[in-house]
């Protein structure tokens, strides 16, 4: 007979430890066995070393923590197509589907298969180095290319499916799926896209000139991306979870991925519930 298997993804936090391990004695006693893996540090991880991949056994995914926790849950299931839930604790998160205080009557709906998945498109990103591919990573929010703090303005020379589309002279550019267009991209103001829109989001992050905007384009569309004359201290970012130092001899092509992210949703209506309370409309408070 084989044993069931459910993911417990948790924050390094006590508040959340003490959740999973109420949650797993629960599931043991339903007669599953339980996976527990804790989340990385906040700091960020260095693009080429080893990460562990989720097993390819796992029934479901529980994520206990905030949108950085599950950001890294998702690198973690990589490519595989294992449903995946976000509990949140405290702070109201885009990416966490219930609260903690409803966990367990969720769980129960859950291993009775009583749920449904939407997929969340990813980007593809490949850093061609010397002519070969020399990073390939995937990202759920956004990949960024982003300035130290005392190098000068980044000149990031771009083009869409072949056609050059302009040069950006700004401290960065962020490349945003709709599921990121809440993150960094809104802050450096962005617009917001549904997560059901099928389009991929360009926002320069403060652009020496004012009439480069924030751009929305097709998901089938090839962004290929570039550094003009010669960068020193620039970052290229995945997710916010790993990075290394490009300069202007790297080309960055960036695509939509082949494999979404398949989240656990009970309520088409809580996306704008939860736009509403962390953006504070009509009076919302988090």
């Amino acid at each position: 007979m084989t044993v069931k298997r459910i993911g417990l993804f948790i924050k390094n936090e006590l508040k959340a430890q003490k959740k999973a391990d109420e949650l797993e004695s629960w599931l043991k006693k339903k007669g599953f066995d339980v996976l527990r893996k804790e989340g990385w540090p906040s700091s960020l991880n260095i693009v080429g070393e080893t990460v562990e991949t989720a097993p390819t056994d796992l029934l479901f995914i529980f994520v206990l923590g905030g949108d950085g926790t599950f950001l890294s849950a998702v690198r973690w299931i990589g490519d595989q197509s294992i449903p995946i839930l976000g509990v949140k604790f405290g702070e109201v998160g885009f990416l966490a589907e219930i609260a903690e205080e409803n966990l367990f009557s969720v769980a129960e709906k859950i291993i009775d298969c009583e749920f449904a998945t939407t997929p969340r498109m990813r980007l593809q990103v490949e850093l061609v180095r010397g002519g070969k591919v020399f990073v390939r990573e995937t990202v759920l929010n956004d990949v960024v290319i982003n300035k130290g703090a005392l190098a000068r303005l980044a000149h990031i020379r771009t083009y869409i499916n072949g056609q050059y589309l302009t040069t950006y002279k700004a401290d960065g550019l962020i490349v945003s799926t709709p599921t990121g267009s809440t993150a960094y991209s809104l802050a450096a103001g962005g617009p917001i896209l549904h997560p059901e829109v099928p389009g991929v989001i360009m926002t320069p992050i403060s652009p020496f000139t004012l009439t480069n905007r924030p751009l929305i384009i097709p998901d089938t569309a090839c962004i290929t991306i570039r550094l003009e004359e010669k960068a020193r201290d620039i970052l290229l970012t995945f997710d916010g979870q790993a990075g290394l130092e490009i300069d202007q001899k790297d080309i960055i092509i960036v695509r939509k991925g082949k494999y979404p992210t398949h989240m656990i949703t009970f309520s088409k209506h809580e996306y704008f519930d939860v736009l509403k309370t962390k953006l504070r409309w009509s009076g919302g408070k988090i």
